[in-house]
């Protein structure tokens, strides 16, 4: 015979039992947000020490949801914890034109062929007024009193990734070997969804509906013929372009390559550093993604803006990793396909992005 009193108790405890809820999923949970691999598990099922390095904070993965949601136009976002085992974003997977985004791909290739020996730091390569391209060049001045002038690859890779100067890039990307150097670099590397367009010159001529000249390099003139060309042909140029950028590549692609970097799988360890080195020293883009990262923290990054037509603003990215002052690392990738938004409510949600990242940071 059963004693009543434990018996009450142990019917009582089943009840209980039965009328706990299930634990709650974290909002966004789709492919799209928590990899499939984390939908079903709830935060009890890992050791508490291991939970930020196999999944991402659930209260991250709403803000930033939050933050893409509420933005104007086609925005890509990705967060990948480079020394963990998560990523999430949204429209991850696809096309986003990078602009000067596209310099990293041919700084990499050019030291990727300095590593097998076929080419030096220490190179001079020359630049005349013939190879002037287009928008930002600082190097222009230099080139049009001088004639011509000659300068390292080191130092060309400085002004091409630091001050995104772009006669400076097309100069590396002539001694890596073109666009199909670096369309190799990035097939070799599997580096997945990115595409290498023709360079600087014929992609901004392109995207404006124009046929490429070379005195259209000198100082304002390509703003000039730019002006004269009809509304309805530049927005016919600049749709097709943004429907299937020649020069696009996926956030979560983009942030897979940074990862890949940071772990010394793509350089040497010496051409590793060094690309870091100058990436930490970038010029543009300081109220971007740097502007949220929190104190403390290191952080290394290259921009991209393209060209705008009436209220429409393309190509305004900024791509980084974000180290945190106990070493873990964050891969994030901000890219505005097309936007109205201004140019202060654009660097806010990019801040609002790495500020996030670092708020929910846990070792």
């Amino acid at each position: 015979m059963i004693p009543i009193r434990p018996l009450l108790t142990l019917l009582l405890t089943a009840t209980l039992a039965a009328c706990v809820s299930a634990p709650n999923r974290p909002a966004g949970n789709s492919p799209t947000n928590i990899p499939p691999t984390y939908q079903n598990r709830s935060p009890s099922s890992l050791p508490r020490a291991d939970q930020s390095r196999e999944r991402p904070n659930p209260a991250l993965v709403r803000e930033i949801a939050d933050l893409w949601r509420s933005f104007p136009g086609k925005t890509g976002i990705a967060v990948k914890r480079i020394d963990g085992d998560w990523e999430f974003g949204h429209r991850i997977d696809e096309y986003f034109p990078q602009q000067s985004v596209s310099k990293l791909w041919v700084a990499m290739t050019l030291l990727d062929k300095v590593d097998q020996g076929r080419a030096s730091l220490s190179d001079s390569i020359r630049i005349g007024k013939e190879d002037l391209t287009v928008f930002h060049q600082p190097m222009a001045v230099e080139v049009e009193r001088e004639g011509a002038v000659v300068k390292s690859v080191y130092t060309l890779l400085e002004k091409a990734l630091a001050s995104s100067d772009n006669t400076a890039n097309d100069a590396l990307l002539r001694h890596a070997g073109g666009p199909d150097a670096v369309r190799r670099f990035i097939d070799k590397n599997t580096l997945g969804k990115i595409r290498f367009g023709p360079g600087e010159r014929l992609l901004q001529s392109g995207i404006a509906g124009m046929e490429w000249k070379q005195n259209l390099s000198y100082r304002r003139t390509f703003y000039a013929a730019r002006a004269k060309i009809p509304v309805e042909q530049r927005q016919q140029a600049l749709n097709a372009y943004l429907a299937d950028p020649v020069d696009g590549a996926s956030p979560l692609a983009i942030a897979r390559a940074l990862d890949k970097l940071a772990r010394g799988e793509l350089l040497s360890e010496n051409s590793t550093r060094l690309l870091q080195s100058i990436l930490k020293r970038t010029r543009s883009g300081p109220n971007r993604l740097k502007a949220g990262v929190p104190a403390g923290w290191e952080f290394l990054h290259k921009t991209g803006t393209g060209q705008v037509l009436g209220s429409v603003a393309t190509g305004y990215n900024d791509i980084g990793i974000m180290t945190a002052p106990d070493g873990t690392r964050y891969a994030v990738v901000v890219m505005l396909g097309d936007t109205t938004a201004s140019i202060p409510e654009r660097m806010r949600l990019m801040q609002a992005v790495t500020r996030a990242v670092g708020r929910y940071h846990t070792n």
